[in-house]
């Protein structure tokens, strides 16, 4: 049988080393995720003005509508009165 001597303090140099990485490492997630929880609020932010401004939009749209078919229906009967009902003596 072989006998393998290592001191203690090697091992446990060893063992502090590998938790300094996953240390660091963890730490980088852990910016990297708080930076994507900042970009998010970003977004969620956007995305609340877009619909704002998408639903202005679609008021506007809905008023020049009406105001066109006022004025086509105002033109026709001005036309219709116009033209139709008073003939030239």
């Amino acid at each position: 049988m072989a006998t393998i001597e290592t001191e203690l303090k090697d091992i446990l140099v060893k063992f502090e080393q590998r938790f300094d990485r996953l240390d660091q490492r963890l730490d980088r997630i852990e910016a990297d995720l708080t930076e994507i929880k900042v970009d998010m609020a970003t977004v969620k932010t956007e995305l609340t003005t877009v619909k704002e401004d998408t639903k202005d939009l679609k008021g506007r749209a809905s008023a020049q509508i009406w105001a066109l078919i006022v004025t086509i229906m105002g033109a026709t009967t001005a036309a219709i009165v116009r033209f139709g009902f008073m003939t030239n003596p």
